[in-house]
C-alpha cells in the first residue's frame, strides 16, 4: 500500500476497464490482470472516441474525410509525434499503417536484397512464430532454402538467453554472407530486451542490414532507433499500446533511406532506388487525388503506406497514445523498473523452492516489464494456471511450461502484484 501511495502514476490506473475476477459476475471485484504483454486494457475514453467517428459516419458519408471532427484523410498524423516519441525516432520516419506481421513483409521486399554471395539472414532461435513463418517464406521467394539461408542463434548450453557477444560474434564470422540481421527487440517467450544498438553496429559493420520487431518492446523499453541507426523496424500495438485486438500495427524507417533530411547533412542512402511495393497512400499528398500514372512515394516512411488507415482502428490507438504522452515514457520507465523488481523479489523471497525458476534476465537493463516463470514440471503450468484462473488471475501461458507475468507500469499497481504471488503460493502450497 505504501508503494502505491508513492506512486506518482497511480492514478493512470482509472483510465482503463478492468475485467471482472468472475467473469460470469460483471459487478464482482476486479482481476488480477497481469496479461498486458499479450493484450492491454481497454481505455476507457476508447468508447467516446468510436462514437464520434460512427456519428460522423452517419451525418456526413463521404463528407466525413474532410469534414468530420478527426478528418479521415489525415486520421493518422496526430498520432506521429506521439509515436516518434515512443520509438525514438524523427516524426517522418514513422507509420501507423497494416498489422505486425504485414507489415514486416512489405519491409523484407528492400531490406532483404540476396545476392549469389550475401543471401543469409540472422535471427534468434525460437523466435515468434509469425517472424519465423515470414522469414521463411521470403527465403523461399528468392530461392534460398532455409536450411542454407536462415541462422538461428540461441542461448549457450544451459543459459536461457542469448549473449550479445555471441550475437556480434556470428555476425563477424559470417557477415560477408548475411543479407540481413532481424531480431526481436524482446523476446516474446523469455522477456529478454536485445541490444538493438549494439547488435545494429555490428550489423552495419559487415555490410548487413539491421531490423527489429518491437511487439514487446514498444511502449514497454527505451528506445532509440533513430540514434542507433536501425535500418528498420516493424511493431503491432495492442499489447503495451492498448489499441485493442488485432488493431493496426505501427513501423519505422530510418531516414537516411527515404529522403528525410539528416540533421548532420547527410543525404539519401538509397533514396529512390530503394525497391518497394506501392499504392496510392503512399503518394506524394499534393498529388494523390490527381489519379497520376506514376508513384510519387512520400520522403519517410509514410511512403510505405499502400491504402488509407482504418479509421476505428487509429481512433482506438489515439486514445491510448494520448494517455502515454500525458504519462511520459521515462516514468512509465522508472515505474516498470520498480514495480517488476518487486514481483521478482516476492518471487524470491515468498514462493516456496523448487517450483518455478525465472528464466527473464535478472539485469533490469536487459528485460522489459516481463517475469517469464518456468515451471520445473510441465504439467504443473495448467494445473496452477487453472487454480489462478479460479481466483481472478488473468495472465499468459506459453507452452509447454512458462507461464509469463508482465506489471504494465500505466495501469498495474504494486498491490496487483502482492496479490499474484501471494495467490502463488497459495496454489503451489496446496
Amino acid at each position: 500500500t505504501l508503494l502505491d501511495e508513492k506512486d506518482a502514476l497511480r492514478d493512470y490506473r482509472q483510465q482503463f476497464c478492468y475485467p471482472p475476477a468472475n467473469r460470469e459476475d460483471p459487478n464482482s471485484a476486479e482481476s488480477i490482470y497481469l496479461c498486458g504483454n499479450s493484450l492491454g486494457l481497454q481505455p476507457k475514453k476508447l468508447k467516446a472516441r468510436i462514437d464520434q467517428e460512427l456519428y460522423d459516419w452517419a451525418t456526413l458519408g463521404v463528407e466525413g474525410h474532410f469534414q468530420g471532427k478527426y478528418p479521415w484523410v489525415s486520421t493518422d498524423e496526430p498520432l506521429l509525434p506521439h509515436m516518434a516519441k515512443i520509438v525514438g525516432a524523427e516524426e517522418a520516419e514513422v507509420a501507423i499503417m497494416n498489422s505486425l506481421s504485414t507489415n514486416m513483409h512489405l519491409m523484407l521486399i528492400p531490406f532483404y536484397r540476396p545476392t549469389k554471395t550475401r543471401f543469409k539472414i540472422l535471427m534468434e532461435a525460437g523466435a515468434f512464430p509469425s517472424d519465423r513463418y515470414g522469414i521463411k517464406s521470403q527465403l523461399f521467394l528468392h530461392d534460398v532454402s532455409p536450411d542454407d539461408g536462415l541462422i538461428e542463434i540461441a542461448p549457450r548450453e544451459g543459459e536461457r538467453n542469448i549473449r550479445t557477444d555471441d550475437i556480434i560474434k556470428v555476425i563477424e564470422e559470417q557477415g560477408e554472407s548475411i543479407a540481413l540481421v532481424f531480431f526481436s527487440g524482446i523476446q516474446y517467450y523469455s522477456g529478454q530486451l536485445f541490444d538493438m544498438k549494439a547488435i545494429t553496429e555490428a550489423a552495419h559493420k559487415q555490410g548487413c542490414r539491421a531490423g527489429f520487431d518491437l511487439a514487446h518492446a514498444v511502449g514497454n523499453a527505451p528506445l532509440q532507433l533513430h540514434d542507433w541507426n536501425v535500418d528498420f523496424a516493424v511493431w503491432c500495438c495492442y499489447k503495451y499500446l492498448n489499441s485493442g485486438p488485432g488493431t493496426i500495427g505501427g513501423c519505422f524507417v530510418h531516414g537516411r533511406l527515404t529522403g528525410v533530411p539528416q540533421k548532420d547533412g547527410k543525404v539519401v542512402e538509397i533514396g529512390a532506388d530503394l525497391k518497394r511495393v506501392g499504392g496510392w497512400w503512399g503518394q506524394a499528398q499534393d498529388s494523390r487525388f490527381n489519379m497520376l500514372d506514376d508513384f510519387d512515394p512520400i520522403p519517410g516512411a509514410a511512403g510505405f503506406r499502400l491504402s488509407n488507415p482504418p479509421v476505428l482502428c487509429v481512433a482506438s490507438l489515439a486514445v491510448s497514445l494520448e494517455i502515454f504522452s500525458s504519462a511520459g515514457m521515462e516514468n512509465l520507465r522508472k515505474k516498470s523498473l520498480l514495480l517488476t523488481g518487486y514481483l521478482e523479489y516476492l518471487i524470491d523471497n515468498h514462493i516456496p523452492k523448487g517450483h518455478i525458476e525465472i528464466i527473464t534476465p535478472r539485469d533490469p537493463n536487459q528485460r522489459g516489464c516481463q517475469l517469464s516463470l518456468l515451471f520445473t514440471h510441465s504439467s504443473a503450468v495448467d494445473s496452477v494456471s487453472e487454480a489462478l484462473v479460479k481466483e481472478g488471475l488473468i495472465a499468459d501461458i506459453r507452452k509447454p511450461d512458462v507461464m509469463r507475468i508482465a506489471p504494465v507500469p500505466l495501469y498495474n499497481s504494486f498491490k496487483d502484484v502482492w496479490r499474484f504471488v501471494a495467490l502463488l503460493r497459495r496454489v503451489l502450497e496446496a
